[in-house]
């Protein structure tokens, strides 16, 4: 016998006990084993149609190559790549039941979702001249709609998310985006500065909570392993708002007005709720689970499963079967509570979650302070039109797309290769089991190498500009910028929805409140930066403060798994309070009842024996008076 692992039947019982498969070809010999693991081994394989005295093992299995996610996300259909070995069987209900189809259908809503805030955000920047000097105000007051927008947009998602987590996506989206279409419409048609700054902070409030709801329907319907991929597509939606909304609002302004501006975005949102409403379901996990749980309130229905539940009602079944159904209905109801937005504050105050957050806004700075400036600096400097500057912003949203679609696949690989490296077992169907696994590393690796290159690349933007090259010297390393810096923050996002399973909207929200925050004080006083330092020295600051605080990322992959252990355990303990709690709750009232029941029962058996006995007198008397008569 060679010296490789010796083959043995993979069966329940092995799994159980968290013995792992065999690796070994499936040409060597089975050898002896001991009757206790053969009389295992017997019970885990015997077919039920067989005679249970009779030892029929199963099918050996061969060792599987890693499944492509995008042909079968489950691993039925396994490709050729060595990456990763799956030859343990899982057990447990899968992940989500939703179809690859239905998933790829919900994703690409909330991709065109998530474009619908960092649009509105920025499609107004080419414009800024024309409605300051349409409204007779200072280019300062004109910004400030800009700040104000930003403070709503941080302090939005706290309420939408936590919400979100509690009643379901469905009913969030939904909300969020009527508030939103009717703050644009009254922004469509208002000609004055102080209509402008209000509605302008409705819009954000109707807008903004959609950024913690996608990546949280992401983490509704994606197992760890490939969801690197769909945060990609989402993210592609986010972070090409910034830079391709420019273009859109420089046209619109040109030929149409700053006005029409709101009317685009009023149309684009109702053309997307009404498909939405129509056909995308419920995947909040605290309402239909894994997707197998039947949504019991109207609104984390869609209209075909609401017309469904109508002719249900109509044609009822049997009695058991409705009392059934209504026990379910119970049970999966959402509680409905006000939203907590201090759940928000939680998660910045976990150790790892807020410095994960913290460096993350370093990098949305970089991001969001290119996107502010650009316009009046290519303004400035080449003396472009609204239409022209809108353009510049092309090469910056080309490098947001690519990245985030791109370097979701990075993410997905490096997790495959940890994975294998570890001799894990990645099951696409169920998810896999983080607790011992990495993920911090998995997700933080790829930021290295691209946020260097994006420092130098901005760095090399800030002095063409500084220095005013040809055109195309600034537009190139915008584009460099976009596919780097904006990839590494996408990176991040992902990373805390990772951390944070158990609310990842609220998680998200968390990291929209400070990057919001912080990002209404940086557009506030670059310009004073700007005519401080020259546009050279600004955007080489900005960068270097990423370099000088790189060592958090260093400090997450050593110590971040440790953090997110103690934050399971104290989970763990809150649960099992609060189960205990409901537990004790549930007796004393079982108690109570039972007391107040046998009260009346004894009370009941007493009348009874006294009607019993007055029955006899009765009777008697009534033979007596037979009798005499």
């Amino acid at each position: 016998m060679s010296g490789s692992r010796p083959l043995s039947l993979t069966s329940e019982a092995s799994v159980g006990r968290g013995i792992d498969p065999p690796n070994s070809p499936l040409q060597e010999q089975q050898p002896t084993r001991a009757p206790a693991q053969e009389k295992e081994d017997v019970i885990s394989t015997i077919s039920p149609s067989s005679d249970p005295t009779t030892y029929q093992p199963g099918p050996v299995p061969v060792p599987n190559p890693d499944p492509d996610p995008d042909l079968d996300p489950s691993g039925i259909n396994a490709s050729q790549d060595p990456e990763a070995n799956l030859t343990r069987l899982s057990s447990g209900p899968a992940y989500t039941v939703f179809p690859p189809s239905t998933r790829k259908w919900i994703v690409t809503m909330i991709t065109f979702a998530g474009f619908i805030s960092p649009m509105t955000a920025n499609i107004y920047f080419p414009v800024l001249d024309a409605v300051a000097h349409d409204l007779n105000v200072s280019i300062s007051k004109a910004n400030l709609t800009l700040t104000t927008y930003m403070i709503m947009q941080a302090f939005s998602p706290t309420l939408y998310g936590d919400f979100g987590d509690a009643a379901g996506r469905r009913p969030a989206f939904i909300i969020s985006f009527i508030v939103y279409i009717c703050a644009n419409l009254g922004l469509a048609l208002q000609k004055n500065y102080a209509a402008l700054l209000v509605l302008r902070m409705l819009q954000s409030f109707g807008s903004s909570g959609s950024l913690a709801l996608c990546y949280a329907v992401v983490a509704d319907v994606a197992v760890s392993a490939e969801r690197g991929k769909y945060m990609g597509f989402v993210s592609a939606g986010i972070n090409i708002g910034p830079s391709l909304s420019p273009v859109i609002g420089g046209v619109i302004g040109q030929y149409l007005g700053w006005h029409a501006i709101f009317w685009f975005c009023l149309i684009y949102t109702g053309v997307w709720l009404v498909p939405y409403i129509l056909l995308v379901p419920e995947t909040c996990r605290n309402v239909v689970g894994n997707g197998s749980t039947k949504p019991q309130v109207w609104w984390n229905m869609t209209v075909v499963d609401y017309v469904k539940g109508k002719r249900r009602r109509r044609h009822p079944g049997s009695k058991e079967e409705e009392e059934e159904a209504k026990r379910q209905a119970e049970r999966t109801r959402p509680k409905l509570r006000f939203p907590n937005p201090f759940n928000t504050l939680k998660v910045v105050f976990n150790p790892d979650l807020g410095l994960l957050i913290s460096y993350g806004t370093m990098v949305y700075l970089v991001f969001i302070l290119i996107c502010a400036t650009l316009g009046t600096q290519f303004a400035d400097r080449y003396g472009y039109n609204q239409l022209e500057t809108g353009l510049c912003y092309l090469p910056y949203g080309i490098g947001c797309t690519v990245a985030a679609v791109v370097q979701g696949r990075i993410l997905d690989w490096n997790y495959r290769r940890l994975a294998k490296e570890m001799g894990m077992t990645i099951d696409y169907k169920r998810g896999d089991d983080l607790s011992k696994f990495p993920i911090e590393r998995a997700r933080l690796q790829p930021v290295i190498p691209i946020l260097g290159v994006g420092v130098v690349a901005t760095i090399g933007y800030a002095w063409a500009l500084e220095t005013t090259t040809h055109v195309a010297g600034p537009l190139v390393l915008l584009f460099v910028v976009g596919l780097c810096v904006t990839g590494s923050f996408s990176l991040v996002n992902t990373l805390v929805v990772d951390l944070y399973p158990e609310a990842p909207a609220t998680a998200v929200a968390a990291t929209n409140l400070v990057r919001c925050l912080c990002g209404a004080g940086a557009t506030a006083f670059i310009e004073a930066m700007l005519q401080k330092m020259g546009v050279g020295w600004t955007f080489t600051f900005w960068p270097l403060v990423l370099v000088v605080f790189s060592p958090i990322i260093y400090l997450l992959m050593t110590r971040g798994p440790g953090w997110r252990a103690q934050r399971k355990a104290r989970f763990q303990r809150e649960r099992e309070r609060r189960e205990q709690k409901e537990r004790s709750a549930n007796e004393e009232s079982l108690e109570s009842s039972d007391n107040s029941s046998a009260s009346i029962e004894k009370t009941e058996e007493g009348d009874g024996e006294k009607r019993i006995v007055d029955g006899i007198f009765v009777i008697e008397a009534k033979k007596g008076q037979g009798l005499s008569s």
